[in-house]
């Protein structure tokens, strides 16, 4: 599970990343609200640890933002202000829970697994996904480009899948090989170009405009312009 961590306090910054690691969540640690927030634009999380008060951009703000941007990523405030009004703030800007310092560690594991158990568990289709004339159906496992059926094997679903719900971002290596073949291997390896190169025979070749990109030494992106 891939966490984002945005604390401003060194040493709680360093207890939690630490605590996190060793229970085998990929954490990403960002020390001010700017560079969360950008964290929470370009990357895919699994869940948030948000600060409330940070330089830069208050975690408030950061919180109203990311939900603006992704309405379903688990978000946990963890801070200071521990008053009622404190926490309505927190929760009225998106949080899903809110855990006030000090606080034991192993309530904080247990408030995690209970927002992406959440998460995981909520009911209801996963909407249609589209890019140009390109359309996904992640329930009926359905793939259309300009109208024609698309045949796609599991893993070739499942990249295209990832990218276009990421379309406009680039998709790093690491990043694909973590989300779609929920491995951590030399990044180096020549399988995601194999795929891509899959994918672009089955939707781009024939077709325009040209859907699939590739930024030299950045990864991958899913837009409509070159």
């Amino acid at each position: 599970m891939k966490i984002l961590l945005v604390e401003d306090e060194p040493s709680v910054a360093a207890f939690l990343h630490q605590g996190l690691t060793e229970q085998d969540y990929i954490v990403d640690l960002a020390a001010d609200g700017l560079l969360g927030l950008r964290h929470a634009q370009s990357t895919q999380y699994d869940c948030l640890i948000l600060d409330q008060m940070l330089p830069g951009l208050s975690g408030l703000e950061v919180c109203r933002q990311v939900r603006a941007h992704d309405p379903g990523v688990p978000i946990l405030m963890l801070t200071a202000l521990g008053e009622t009004d404190d926490k309505i703030r927190g929760l009225d800007a998106g949080a899903d829970d809110y855990l006030v310092k000090p606080f034991a560690f192993e309530e904080l594991l247990a408030r995690l697994r209970a927002l992406v158990r959440r998460r995981t568990e909520a009911p209801g289709p996963k909407a249609a996904l589209h890019l140009a004339d390109l359309s996904l159906d992640p329930a009926a496992k359905r793939v259309e480009r300009a109208g024609q059926l698309v045949q796609l094997t599991a893993r070739e679903f499942s990249l295209l899948e990832y990218l276009l719900r990421n379309q406009g971002r680039v998709a790093s290596r690491a990043d694909l090989l973590e989300h779609v073949w929920d491995m951590s291997f030399d990044t180096g390896s020549n399988v995601i170009d194999v795929y891509i190169n899959f994918l672009r025979k089955k939707i781009d070749k024939g077709f325009e405009p040209k859907l699939i990109h590739t930024l030299v030494g950045m990864g991958y992106v899913m837009k409509t312009e070159a």
